[in-house]
């Protein structure tokens, strides 16, 4: 983080957790105007024990008032009751769903059963989920380009998805139930929009990760909507940049980069059309 928010840190976890807690929130008031959705890192915050989940629920606070949508990034799962408590704390308005986030994302590898209980309660309170269907880290083939019946495995992920989101579909054109699929396999990435024409698709690996606007321009479709492209490092981490030093401030940083990203996405990407 920025020199001024690591010095107030200290070793101590409550101050590094008041730390984050402040960044992000600084973040947050920079991003707002500019972007309809954010996406916390779970494990960056549970990292720090309990002052880091309390920087979590001030941070998801901050966006819900700002108006911002939250895709909360845990990659939850599990079986029977065990995957309906994650849903039903993650997913839905607070007090009542404590997290209170509009998203989460959902590894799919334990089966079918363990994904249904989080449908339907992406269904029961309006929120939706992002299934990890071809991921963006370089090992990401060791298990998600094994060959199955019908294809690879990140194909029949792709079709559960495709199928829950028409199934989840209201009077929109997008389902409740989305998928995962990273900027660094951008011949991939179009393929999966073909195949998931319903689904929401969160592409990660923009920026820091190699990703360009020219990649992952085969996730939107053709009016520029369907895709929701996220980029973390290149903008938390702007002030670094040797493009934004020149800048005053690092909120500053944050926001210039945030402006680039969208320019360069309106112009390298049916986006530009809305």
């Amino acid at each position: 983080m920025p020199p001024s928010i690591r010095e107030a840190a200290s070793t101590d976890p409550v101050r590094i957790g008041r730390s984050i807690s402040s960044f992000c929130q600084d973040v947050l008031d920079v991003v707002a105007p500019l972007v309809p959705v954010v996406k916390p890192q779970a494990a960056f915050f549970e990292r720090w024990g309990l002052a880091g989940m309390a920087a979590m629920d001030e941070t998801l606070r901050k966006a819900r008032n700002k108006e911002l949508l939250v895709i909360l990034d845990g990659k939850r799962n599990d079986i029977g009751s065990t995957a309906e408590a994650y849903a039903e704390g993650y997913l839905g308005s607070a007090p009542e769903h404590p997290w209170g986030a509009d998203s989460l994302t959902v590894s799919p590898y334990l089966g079918e059963d363990s994904l249904t209980p989080f449908v339907s309660h992406a269904q029961q309170t309006g929120t939706g989920i992002f299934v990890l269907v071809k991921t963006s880290n370089p090992g990401s083939g060791f298990l998600q380009d094994l060959k199955v019946e019908g294809g690879t495995i990140s194909q029949r992920v792709a079709g559960w998805v495709e199928r829950q989101a028409e199934l989840t579909r209201n009077a929109g054109h997008y389902g409740s139930v989305g998928a995962v699929v990273g900027a660094t396999y951008p011949e991939e990435l179009a393929k999966f929009r073909e195949w998931m024409a319903h689904a929401w698709i969160l592409v990660p690996g923009y920026g820091a990760q190699g990703g360009s606007a020219a990649d992952v321009r085969g996730g939107f479709d053709p009016e520029g909507l369907g895709a929701i492209v996220n980029s973390s490092r290149g903008l938390l981490f702007a002030y670094a940049n040797p493009s934004y030093q020149k800048l005053d401030r690092w909120q500053q940083a944050t926001e210039r980069a945030v402006v680039d990203m969208i320019e360069e996405l309106r112009r390298e990407t049916s986006q530009g059309r809305l």
